[in-house]
C-alpha cells in the first residue's frame, strides 16, 4: 500500500468521522423553542402538534406578568424566545428594561387575527414608531344577568336601577370604576395623561358608587363567592368577567354574560418576542401556527378564555360557543374599551376613591 493511498484512506476516515459527529451533534441539539406563558395557553396536544409538523421542540414555562418581566429583567431579555405578557404591561416594561425588540408584522399571518384586535394590541404597544406586541388570547369584564332582570340591566350604571335594589354585586376594584365611567358617558382612558380630568372623572364616578350602594347586596372579593350568589338567586346581576359568566351559563341557560351598551372592557394577552431570543424564527412559526382558527379554538377549549384567531369560535366546543355568540356579535367585538398601558400614580388615585366609597354610609 503506498504512502499517498494510506493518507488519502486516513483522511476519508477522519472525514467520515467528522460528519458522522456532526450529525450526532445537531441530532442532539434539536431546534427548540422556549415560551414563557400562562396556563392553558399551550395545551399538550397543540405543542405535540406543533412539534410533529415542524420538529421543533417547546419547552414551555408557566408564568404571569409580573414573573415574566422579572426572569427578562434579570438576563436582559434572554432566556427565552417568545413571552405573552399583557398587552398593558409592555411598553412601560420595554422603556424602562429595554427586554423585547419590534414585532415584524410581515411574518404575521393577520388574515387569521381579529383586525380590531391587531389594531387594539399594536395601539397598546407601540413606542417609538415600532409594535411590540400580537394579539393572542383575550377576556372581558362586563355584566352576568339573569334572564328575570336582562330588560332593566344592560350597562354598568343599571346595576343602581331600584328595581334590582339589593340584587346586584360588583367589586371595588379599578374595572369598576373604569366601566362605571364609561357608562356614565365619560372615557377614563382618553383622559390618563390628563391628571385633572381623571380626577373630575373619578369625582363623579364616585358620586355615582356611593348613591349605588344601597343596591349592592354585597361587594364579591372572590370568583367562587360571586358564582354562588348568582347560583343561589341572592344576586340577580353582576359586574364580572365573562368566563364566569359563561360558566355559570352551562349550568343554568337563565344566567348569561351581557356585553353592556358602553362596552365591555377588555384585556388582550400578547405573543413578545425578547430581545435576545434564540430562535426568532421558530417563535414566528408557533404565533402563526397556533392562531389558526381550529388550533386557537383548541386553546379556547383548553383556557375557556377565546383568541384573537379569526373564526375560531366554528371549532369551540358547542356549549362555550354558543355562550360566546350570545355575548359578542361583530358590533360587540368592535365596541371593547381595550385597557391601555396604566401612567404612574393613576392606581393610588383610584384607590382613595375606591376607600372613600367603601367608607361612606
Amino acid at each position: 500500500m503506498t504512502r499517498s493511498y494510506r493518507s488519502t484512506r486516513k483522511h476519508a476516515l477522519l472525514l467520515s468521522a467528522t460528519l458522522a459527529a456532526g450529525s450526532f451533534s445537531g441530532a442532539a441539539l434539536a431546534e427548540e423553542l422556549r415560551l414563557i406563558t400562562w396556563g392553558g395557553y399551550a395545551p399538550d396536544d397543540v405543542v405535540a402538534q406543533f412539534e410533529k409538523e415542524t420538529g421543533i421542540d417547546v419547552k414551555v414555562t408557566l408564568s404571569n406578568n409580573e414573573d415574566m418581566i422579572s426572569k427578562l429583567r434579570a438576563t436582559g431579555g434572554a432566556g427565552f424566545d417568545l413571552a405573552q405578557p399583557s398587552q398593558d404591561r409592555i411598553v412601560g416594561v420595554q422603556r424602562q428594561f429595554n427586554i423585547y425588540k419590534p414585532v415584524d408584522f410581515s411574518r404575521i399571518n393577520t388574515d387569521n387575527l381579529q383586525s380590531s384586535m391587531v389594531k387594539a394590541t399594536q395601539n397598546s404597544t407601540e413606542l417609538d414608531g415600532k409594535y411590540y406586541g400580537v394579539p393572542s388570547v383575550w377576556g372581558t369584564s362586563g355584566l352576568i344577568v339573569h334572564s328575570s332582570v336582562s330588560d332593566t340591566v344592560e350597562d354598568y350604571t343599571d346595576l343602581c336601577d331600584p328595581a334590582v335594589a339589593n340584587e346586584v354585586s360588583y367589586r371595588l376594584k379599578r374595572p369598576t370604576l373604569i366601566g362605571f365611567a364609561f357608562a356614565l358617558g365619560m372615557d377614563p382612558f382618553e383622559a390618563y395623561n390628563d391628571r385633572d380630568q381623571y380626577q373630575s372623572i373619578m369625582a363623579k364616578v364616585e358620586d355615582k358608587l356611593i348613591d349605588c350602594k344601597s343596591n349592592v347586596k354585597t361587594y364579591w372579593t372572590g370568583g367562587d363567592q360571586l358564582l354562588a350568589l348568582l347560583r343561589t338567586g341572592e344576586v340577580k346581576a353582576a359586574m364580572a368577567w365573562d368566563a364566569g359568566g359563561w360558566k355559570l351559563n352551562a349550568e343554568n341557560p337563565e344566567i348569561r354574560f351581557v356585553a353592556p351598551e358602553s362596552g365591555a372592557l377588555g384585556w388582550i394577552d400578547t405573543f413578545a418576542i425578547p430581545r435576545r431570543s434564540d430562535n426568532e424564527e421558530a417563535a414566528y412559526k408557533w404565533i402563526n401556527f397556533v392562531m389558526q382558527p381550529e388550533i386557537a379554538a383548541k386553546i379556547t377549549n383548553a383556557s375557556g378564555n377565546f383568541t384573537a384567531s379569526r373564526g375560531a369560535d366554528e371549532f369551540v366546543k358547542a356549549e362555550l360557543r354558543d355562550a360566546y355568540r350570545a355575548s359578542f356579535n361583530d358590533q360587540a367585538i368592535n365596541n371593547i374599551k381595550w385597557y391601555p398601558p396604566v401612567p404612574p400614580g393613576l392606581e393610588t388615585m383610584e384607590g382613595q376613591v375606591l376607600d372613600r366609597v367603601q367608607a361612606a354610609n
